[in-house]
């Protein structure tokens, strides 16, 4: 199986485990802003944001090294995952000591009666994030999509018991997914056989001490993409103003407002699965440019054919998604929408970049690039939110992702050189722009204007796609 086909084959299994079950999960937006207000709203994203800041920092970036090793044929499964497991559990206790004491600090006062949820949350997660890496490691890819099918039905079972049914609101949430990741444990550990691979005596130092030296830049990587994400909410939460509305409304608002771009940050990770195992396996190739190229050229361009379709139908989307029936305050999350989803798009091509970081070996320019981004994000919060409140957080996420976006596709090429079209990037960006203004400002036949856009859209980016799959059918 050549290198295309290998990728869309990995592509489409994962987008058949995973497409479903996101769809699912997005669809619970709708549970919940039926049986949450948006002040409670405001805590539970706060309290999922807060959870992704912290699972990177005490698994010691597990997703990045485990699945880096694992699937580098220099290094015994057994080791591996026996270490990568011995270090996790390390994390976890670590973890459970200190949350508690978090609830202490004053902008993170909402743990406030969830620390100890919150720590097992981080726990089983965690858990799960090891089994589930692992199994993609050893490619047992059909396996891995069925127990993202799996644990979407669990979640939506245990979310009507505990938010519909019993309405425990942000308690029956966490529960819901506590109970959701241990039964996925559960099921891959038991369906994969991972007992086989697991000893303490099979921990090893050595490899410990490589897998921290690759992991170590990464861990402020992604902990600074998570605040990157989380000072919105953060500065949404405790910033004071004249001007506009804030606190914990406005951050459960601007929570359902990432609903929409949550289906391209969907896409881009069903794809990210797959390619991020083909970048590491295709290190070494003499063709790797052409391969980087050819894949970078489709994937921009279905990210940029997604967006604007998202953008243009986000308004009944996020209507039915959020209803405001029994809380009008959610009746105007779809104009904070179009500027997320373009963000979702940047936020897709810099984790496309990051990934030559990783196959490479060269993940402190991940770092770098990323803190970029992180301080764009924390000055451009600061200076806007005040002003104009939750569209402020919004443009400020855009304009960080775009900032490391470029100086990304910039440095990323040194190592793995491909060709770049910076026009059909810079046009492509104005239209999805256009049309994210339209949809705010809402003109006169700003549907009409929008159709015409997509279309425009559509037309300017089917070759490269085109181009690619010719690539992946031929024999």
């Amino acid at each position: 199986m050549n290198k295309y086909k290998k990728l869309a084959s990995n592509t489409l299994i994962f987008a058949i485990g995973t497409f479903g079950s996101k769809i699912l999960v997005i669809l619970l937006s709708r549970l919940y802003a039926k049986h949450i207000n948006a002040y409670d709203s405001g805590i539970k994203d706060n309290l999922e944001t807060i959870a992704l800041f912290l699972q990177p920092i005490f698994t010691f970036a597990l997703q990045e090294y485990l699945i880096r090793f694992g699937l580098d044929r220099n290094y015994d499964k057994k080791k591996v995952f026996s270490t990568s497991a011995c270090m996790t559990i390390a994390g976890m206790i670590a973890l459970i000591i200190i949350v508690p004491g978090l609830r202490f600090i004053p902008i993170l006062n909402f743990i406030s009666g969830y620390s100890l949820m919150l720590a097992i949350y981080v726990c089983t997660s965690s858990l799960r994030m090891l089994c589930a890496q692992f199994v993609r490691s050893r490619d047992l890819v059909k396996l891995y999509a069925v127990d993202g099918i799996i644990a979407t039905l669990t979640l939506l079972i245990f979310s009507f018991i505990f938010i519909a049914g019993m309405k425990m609101g942000v308690k029956g949430f966490l529960l819901s997914v506590i109970l959701s990741d241990l039964l996925s444990v559960l099921f891959l550990y038991f369906s994969a056989n991972l007992g086989v691979f697991f000893s303490v005596r099979e921990f090893s130092v050595s490899l410990a001490g490589k897998m921290m030296k690759f992991a170590l830049p990464l861990i402020p990587t992604i902990v600074m993409w998570t605040v990157t994400s989380m000072s919105d909410k953060l500065f949404l939460t405790n910033m004071r103003s004249s001007r506009v509305e804030l606190g914990l409304s406005a951050t459960g608002i601007y929570g359902y407002a990432n609903r929409i771009p949550n289906l391209v940050s969907m896409v881009s990770t069903i794809f990210f699965q797959a390619w991020n195992m083909s970048a590491i396996t295709e290190n070494e190739s003499a063709d790797r440019g052409k391969f980087y190229q050819s894949v970078y050229s489709a994937y921009e361009a279905m990210l940029f054919i997604a967006a604007a379709g998202l953008i243009m139908i986000c308004k009944p989307i996020t209507n039915f998604l959020v209803p405001d029936d029994n809380f009008s305050e959610y009746g105007i999350v779809y104009i904070y929408t179009p500027i997320l989803i373009v963000a979702a798009i940047f936020m897709a091509l810099n984790q496309f970049l990051g990934g030559i970081y990783s196959a490479t070996k060269h993940t402190q320019n991940s770092f770098w690039t990323s803190l970029t981004a992180c301080v764009a994000n924390l000055i451009l919060n600061w200076a806007m939110i005040p002003v104009i409140g939750i569209h402020g957080a919004a443009i400020a996420t855009v304009m960080s992702y775009y900032l490391c976006f470029w100086a990304r596709i910039i440095d990323a090429r040194y190592y793995i050189p491909f060709k770049f079209e910076a026009s059909r990037s810079l046009i492509n960006t104005g239209l999805v722009i256009a049309m994210s203004i339209i949809v705010i400002k809402a003109p006169p036949m700003w549907m009409m204007w929008n159709v015409l856009i997509f279309a425009i859209v559509t037309v300017y980016n089917f070759k490269p796609m085109l181009a690619t799959v010719k690539k992946v059918l031929k024999k």
